[in-house]
């Protein structure tokens, strides 16, 4: 465990005041505008009034043939502009009426159980999530992933629920779940097939959106596999992805009811961060995960440069959780989970729950963490403001950036990744965010160990994080710092006195 400390004026002697490296930034100021370009434009305004004021002449309004001909013109093109608009396929996002605001938390049975999947494990699954808590935190979706079909539709046309796995039937399946409090979702493809070559959507998004709700699924996570030929297509990622999203809109108002949830599984290609949100509420970031620790290094190096993307209605989807599975420590693990949260990703269990660790569920139901993942006032996820290891806005899969932070309702969030292979000392400046008031001090809270940590006062030093481990913190603003502070400014670039001295040189 991290031994956590702050500074303030009962501190402890170990840590001090000592001092930090000072961020330099370039200045930015207002270009000054000469005198003589204001008065010139003063003259101009005059006559530009001046000019105007013939608009109230009885000549400027009256109505000629050819004035008369150009107002019925823009009224008919305004008229048929109208009608376009309603008659167009409307995005998703449109219809969303509050459908995924904040990320999605639930079960994926994929990386636990891939192809191996029936009723009887599902449905077993959905109890543990309630028997151990699971729901009461917040993980309420149970998501059916690939292979839950028969190889081929039927007669009509419609995907067909495998009969030896299924045998009951979808409805009887979500209705089960949803008799434990629970909501369902379901897989498909934007392609001919999924990604084990089951039936894909391509060309049948309308008709499986349909039966998946009538099958009582309000979920969806769409895939990116057995790609048409482009002679077929004629549309990029992008292009396919919209299909989907103007059949869930188009079934959602002739059906009344919602629109599904869609979570785009496209693998982080084309650039989803800039486009996804019109089609769906989450959008995948990079390739799949994988229960070790480079993965986790992997994939959080590569959304250290997007996670600004993430607000209500709209996350970057950083996998399911590998938590629980595979060959993670405890604190690679805890890595796992808290950057996944504090970064706003949908929080998607996919671990084996019959044989599950205490170790495990104490990491997905950390309340206090979770409360930052579905904070229902602030969107956004914390950024990087520091690499640490390597230069900023250097990639390194080895090692992501070390300082993170980020708003929410309570107060400003800290994130402090040890990707070292030993322990270490992470220090930094407050002010280093930019949520931080200079001049303030701040009571610390650890998410982790559930305390209160005392006062922060201009740095903060966590001692002793354990390799691969992480410290995650909330700061609460605790009034003015103690007078008397030297330097008078906590970033010393241009600090300076009324008498025009500068503290900086």
């Amino acid at each position: 465990m991290a031994l956590i400390s702050s500074l303030s004026s009962q501190s402890s002697p170990l840590i001090g005041n000592e001092s930090r490296p000072v961020m330099s930034y370039n200045a930015i100021t207002e270009p000054s505008v000469p005198a003589s370009a204001k008065s010139h434009g003063s003259s101009n305004d005059a006559a530009h009034l001046h000019s105007t004021g013939s608009l109230l002449d009885e000549s400027a309004w009256r109505f000629t043939p050819s004035r008369i001909m150009m107002f019925l013109s823009l009224t008919l093109a305004a008229l048929m502009t109208s009608l376009m608009l309603l008659t167009k396929p409307v995005p998703s996002d449109i219809l969303k009426d509050g459908v995924g605001r904040l990320p999605a938390m639930g079960y994926n049975t994929w990386n636990a159980y891939h192809c191996d999947i029936n009723a009887t494990i599902i449905l077993e699954t959905s109890r543990l999530m309630k028997s151990l808590g699971l729901t009461d935190v917040g993980y309420t979706w149970m998501n059916i992933d690939d292979c839950y079909s028969e190889k081929k539709r039927n007669a009509k046309g419609d995907i067909v629920a495998h009969k030896t796995r299924f045998p009951s039937g979808m409805n009887y399946l979500t209705d089960q779940i949803h008799n434990l409090g629970m909501k369902a979702g379901i897989y498909s493809d934007s392609g001919w097939f999924t990604c084990q070559l089951y039936p894909g959507s391509f060309q049948n998004e309308a008709r499986d959106v349909r039966m998946f709700q009538e099958w009582g699924f309000d979920y969806l996570k769409y895939d990116n596999c057995a790609v048409p030929f482009d002679d077929v297509t004629r549309q990029g990622v992008k292009g396919r992805y919209q299909r989907i999203a103007e059949a869930i809109a188009s079934v959602s108002r002739t059906s009344g009811k919602p629109p599904m949830q869609l979570s785009l599984c496209q693998w982080g290609r084309d650039q989803p961060w800039l486009w996804a949100r019109r089609f769906g509420q989450s959008w995948r970031t990079t390739d799949d995960i994988g229960p070790h620790w480079d993965a986790i290094t992997s994939i959080l190096t590569q959304n250290q440069y997007i996670s600004w993307a993430s607000d209500f209605y709209g996350h970057n989807d950083m996998d399911i959780l590998e938590v629980g599975n595979g060959d993670l420590t405890y604190e690679e693990a805890k890595t796992h989970f808290t950057a996944w949260a504090l970064m706003k990703s949908p929080l998607l269990i996919s671990a084996h729950l019959p044989t599950v660790s205490n170790e495990t569920l104490e990491i997905l139901t950390n309340h206090e963490i979770i409360a930052i993942n579905q904070d229902p006032v602030i969107g956004t996820a914390v950024t990087p403001f520091r690499w640490g290891n390597n230069w900023n806005w250097t990639p390194d899969y080895a090692h992501p950036a070390t300082f993170w932070s980020g708003e929410s309702q309570n107060g400003t969030v800290f994130m402090l990744i040890n990707s070292l292979n030993h322990p270490t000392d992470l220090a930094f400046n407050l002010t280093e965010s930019p949520w931080i008031r200079a001049g303030r001090q701040y009571s610390v809270r650890d998410l982790w160990t559930h305390t209160d940590n005392g006062t922060a006062i201009r740095t903060f030093k966590a001692r002793k994080v354990p390799a691969h481990g992480v410290v995650a913190l909330l700061l609460q603003d605790a009034g003015n710092e103690p007078e008397g502070m030297y330097p008078p400014c906590a970033v010393l670039e241009w600090c300076m006195s009324e008498n025009g001295t500068r503290i900086d040189q």
